[in-house]
């Protein structure tokens, strides 16, 4: 909770307001990519948006090598994370080429990078360097109750935290958006009338239905500190209570219709705190969730705007697991109609 509450103020209000320019060309950047009239998975992409958003907004990377060094790093980290959080069973040393001596490899190399960034951060806040608005400059400067700053070891901790939850599931997120909005035309039609007013209403509403309807996380942990009885079980302390995400957003006496993707919803009636929950709840909910609110916003009316796409297949992509996560399963599939606008 200490440390929550020096991370929160780079995460909210008009400091995430600072982002949105870098988000809007992290977003057109990856577009100019996209082929005119082949499929391709739409993830991929969102997935390079929000790692830009990422690398340049909370650590502060500008300077394009490193950027590419950094991604690198990112990448052969992630895959071999996913090898060895799929299989547990190969968390020993086998050999130089083994699974898990490759992701210590991989870990030292990212760690190695994010402190070279830390300090040379450092170094920069220290003798006043204009322009550094990014998080980890932030958390440099911010101090505990007791005058104290975070370690080097707390901001590596802080940091890998929010590039393992914060572009990933945002990056899925924007991908449901695309593969529900393109399987319900009316919706899609309603956000495009929404956006090209000017108007943030039907575009906010649109992202809570998609978070709602498709859940990145599909629960929440919570252990519990002191005897307790829910829904007629008797808990003892130390109990882990997960709840459970996509059941709760799919209960017909809170959400009624449940299974039509209808933004509407959200704009008739505000929805209980504790029943749409795709950040978790309560004093442990996401810290970084407006943030990634607010960047879905913006890529999305991006795509919106600038591109006709189209879903080769009309029926729905299926969930798939990804690590923790609820992803399209085939990638959300997509086709741009025409050249970008």
């Amino acid at each position: 909770m200490r440390q929550r509450k020096l991370l929160l103020p780079p995460f909210h209000g008009k400091r995430i307001d600072a982002y949105g320019e870098l988000i809007r060309k992290a977003t057109r950047e990856t577009m100019e990519s996209w082929p005119v009239g082949e499929p391709f998975a739409l993830r991929p992409h969102t997935q390079r948006i929000t790692l830009a958003v990422i690398m340049r907004a909370v650590f502060g990377v500008h300077d394009e090598q490193r950027l590419i060094r950094f991604e690198r790093l990112i990448s052969d980290f992630s895959e071999r994370v996913n090898a060895v959080l799929a299989f547990p069973m190969l968390r020993r040393d086998l050999g130089r080429w083994s699974p898990w001596t490759r992701f210590l490899r991989a870990r030292a190399a990212l760690d190695e990078f994010i402190y070279e960034e830390i300090a040379i951060r450092r170094t920069e806040v220290k003798t006043g360097t204009e322009g550094h608005d990014d998080v980890l400059s932030l958390l440099l400067e911010a101090r505990d109750e007791d005058g104290s700053p975070m370690s080097d070891e707390e901001l590596r901790d802080e940091l890998v935290t929010v590039l393992g939850a914060g572009h990933e599931t945002t990056a899925t997120g924007l991908a449901w958006a695309m593969e529900r909005l393109l399987r319900s035309p009316r919706a899609l039609g309603r956000l495009r009338e929404s956006v090209a007013a000017g108007e943030d209403e039907y575009l906010e509403a649109t992202i809570k239905e998609t978070l709602r309807a498709r859940p990145v996380i599909v629960d929440v942990a919570r252990r519990v500190t002191a005897p307790a009885v829910i829904g007629g079980y008797e808990l003892p302390a130390g109990t882990f209570v997960m709840a459970a995400i996509a059941a709760l957003h799919y209960r017909e006496d809170l959400f009624p219709r449940p299974q039509e993707f209808r933004p509407e919803r959200f704009i008739e009636e505000r929805a209980d705190n504790y029943a749409w929950i795709p950040f978790g709840g309560g004093v442990r909910r996401c810290i970084g969730a407006a943030f990634a609110e607010y960047e879905m916003r913006i890529v999305l009316r991006e795509l919106v705007e600038r591109a006709e796409l189209s879903a080769p297949d009309p029926k729905p992509e299926k969930v798939r697991v990804r690590n923790i996560t609820l992803a399209p399963g085939k990638g959300a599939v997509v086709r741009l109609d025409r050249p970008l606008r």
